[in-house]
């Protein structure tokens, strides 16, 4: 049974600039299946991917084209599923697993992206979702074979606990800056609690909606937050630790999210959350071994109860010694990518069989 495989990815992959969880997970994945014996090959396509119009599908035409007959594949849903046109034919070929990090319709009812997706979905001989809701979602909206969509959970890297402070007002913020990642919301919340002690980073890309940092920009500054409200930029290896390390609890204010792996990263590091319940964020929470939630989940786009959730952490020692000591339990629970790696294997195992 072969144990070559061809890994095809967005292109940039591995840009310090541009970094993602997608992206984190594609390259954890390629080391990991080497690292457990496998031959793999990346296959980076160039191209705005999911919107990388002609010229994206013709790159990818030709990086499928040029895979041997009967190649065993994985192929990024971020730029697999808009093309229908291209990867449903070379479905025909290959041996082809689609690795969905997000759907492409969630959020949205264009009947042409659900059509693209359903048929690239339909066509792979395998998908793996990297949720559980992810593969909920996918079942129920693309009416595909349960027993075809698998789930494999991003993992961790081991961490030392975060030393966290006693007023527990260091926040950050892990992700790119967009109105997706609810930054906004973000802010709207603490300026209602700019009486209270704390500082926030926010840790990711700001050139991916550059229109949407400049009005955060402006808002940061009418609610008088410019010394405490910070925009760091991407951070990546021990930068990205670093702030972990150096903060108290990870907010997440995202308007949707399959998994969330910042919460992982923010739990290996014994950092309790506090995180807009959407998708499967409340996956990635889990519980410690005794049920206790280790953070605090808001209701989606509700400035208010995000708001009030961030006051009672500020102002409740006892709430923030008890999820403290959650995180720290949960730690021991979180799955490593090694074995993120395992769940693909078994995969590629049986597609290729």
């Amino acid at each position: 049974m072969t144990r070559q495989v061809h890994l095809v990815v967005p292109e940039g992959v591995a840009d310090p600039r541009r970094p993602s969880g997608g992206n984190h997970y594609d390259r954890r994945l390629c080391h990991e299946l080497g690292a457990a014996g496998w031959s793999v090959r990346t296959v980076e396509v160039p191209g705005a991917w999911p919107r990388a119009g002609r010229a994206g599908a013709d790159a990818l035409a030709a990086a499928l084209g040029g895979l041997p007959e009967g190649a065993l594949v994985v192929v990024d849903g971020l730029v697999a599923s808009s093309v229908p046109e291209v990867v449903v034919p070379a479905a025909t070929r290959l041996r082809l697993v689609v690795l969905v990090h997000l759907p492409l319709g969630v959020g949205t009812g264009d009947p042409w992206i659900l059509g693209a997706e359903r048929a690239v979905l339909g066509a792979a001989s395998s998908v793996v979702a990297t949720s559980r809701w992810c593969r909920r979602w996918l079942l129920e909206h693309h009416g595909l074979d349960p027993s075809r969509v698998h789930v494999a959970h991003p993992g961790v890297d081991a961490a030392s606990p975060a030393a966290g402070t006693t007023s527990g007002g260091a926040l950050v913020a892990v992700g790119a800056v967009t109105p997706g990642k609810g930054h906004d919301l973000l802010v709207a919340a603490l300026a209602g609690i700019a009486h209270l002690s704390w500082r926030c980073v926010c840790v990711g890309a700001l050139t991916v909606a550059p229109d949407f940092v400049a009005r955060l920009r402006t808002d940061v500054r009418a609610a008088g937050l410019e010394e405490r409200f910070e925009l760091a930029g991407p951070r990546t290896g021990p930068a990205l630790d670093a702030s972990y390390d150096e903060a108290d609890l990870l907010v997440l204010a995202s308007r949707g999210e399959t998994y969330g792996m910042v919460v992982t990263e923010a739990l290996a590091h014994g950092l309790p959350v506090l995180a807009a319940d959407v998708g499967g964020v409340p996956e990635a929470l889990g519980a410690a071994p005794d049920g206790t939630v280790p953070g605090l989940l808001a209701p989606p786009d509700d400035v208010s109860a995000l708001q009030d959730l961030l006051g009672a952490w500020l102002v409740d020692a006892d709430l923030r010694a008890r999820l403290r000591a959650a995180a720290r339990q949960r730690r021991d629970g979180l799955a490593r990518w090694a074995e993120t790696a395992d769940r693909v294997a078994a995969v590629l195992r049986a597609v290729a069989a």
